[in-house]
C-alpha cells in the first residue's frame, strides 16, 4: 500500500497535492513490546497505520518510522488493516514535523533523472538478487548501476516507493520501465566502492 504523504497544511486523509512513498517502521505498546507497521496515511494531525497485531482504543504508541522517526499519539480508531494514531503536537514540535512532510513531498516529486547524473556503468556479471520488504527475493539483472542508483530488469514489479534491497545495497523504487525498474539508493556509494562490488 503506498502511503499516502500528505501537504502540511492539509488533512491526512487528503491526497491532493501529496506524493507517494511507502513507509515502514514499528510501534511499541505501554508493555514495552515493539511490532512491524507500515504507514498508510501520514499527516500533521493523524497517522494511519497498517498493522497485524491488535492495539486497544486510547492507548498510547510510540512509533518509529522510516524517514520520519519518533512520534507519539493516541490509538483514535480501529481497523480490520489496522488503526489511527493522533497526534498532538504544537510549537517547535509541529513546524518540525511540518517540514519532514514538505521534504517528503518534495522527495517524491523529484525527477528521477536529475537523481541519476553519475556515470552508469555495466556490470559484466550482472547478475544479483531483489529482496522485498516482506523478505521475498528474486533474480534480477543489473542493466546499469552508478553510485546513486540502479536500473534493473526484474519479471517482478513493485509499487513505486518501495523499499527494497539489491544485493547488500538498500535502496527504493522511483519509476517503471519496459524492462523492470529504476532504483535510487538510500545511501550514495563511492566510486572506488562500486568498481569493488562489481566488474565493469
Amino acid at each position: 500500500m503506498n502511503v499516502a504523504v500528505t501537504n502540511p497544511q492539509a488533512d491526512a486523509t487528503s491526497n491532493e497535492g501529496a506524493g507517494s512513498e511507502v513507509l515502514f517502521g514499528r510501534y511499541m505498546r505501554p508493555d514495552q513490546q515493539e511490532y512491524p507497521c507500515q504507514v498508510a496515511t501520514l499527516g500533521p494531525s493523524k497517522i494511519e497505520v497498517v498493522a497485524q497485531h491488535e492495539v486497544e482504543f486510547g492507548e498510547h504508541i510510540v512509533a518509529y518510522l522510516d524517514q520520519i522517526g519518533r512520534i507519539e499519539g493516541i490509538v483514535s480508531a480501529r481497523n480490520e488493516a489496522g488503526f489511527t494514531i493522533s497526534l498532538s503536537l504544537s510549537g517547535s514540535r509541529l513546524e518540525r514535523f511540518e517540514k519532514r512532510l514538505e521534504w517528503l513531498n518534495n522527495r517524491n516529486d523529484g525527477d528521477e533523472d536529475d537523481q541519476r547524473r553519475h556515470a552508469r556503468y555495466q556490470p559484466s556479471d550482472s547478475a544479483s538478487q531483489l529482496i522485498l520488504p516482506d523478505g521475498r527475493n528474486y533474480p534480477c539483472e543489473i542493466l546499469d548501476i552508478s553510485v546513486s542508483g540502479a536500473s534493473v530488469k526484474v519479471d517482478v514489479i513493485p509499487s513505486i516507493g518501495t523499499y527494497v534491497m539489491l544485493g547488500k545495497m538498500r535502496g527504493r523504487i522511483t519509476r517503471v520501465h519496459p524492462d523492470g525498474i529504476g532504483i535510487e539508493f538510500l545511501k550514495m556509494l563511492d566510486t572506488q566502492g562500486l568498481k569493488s562490488s562489481f566488474s565493469f
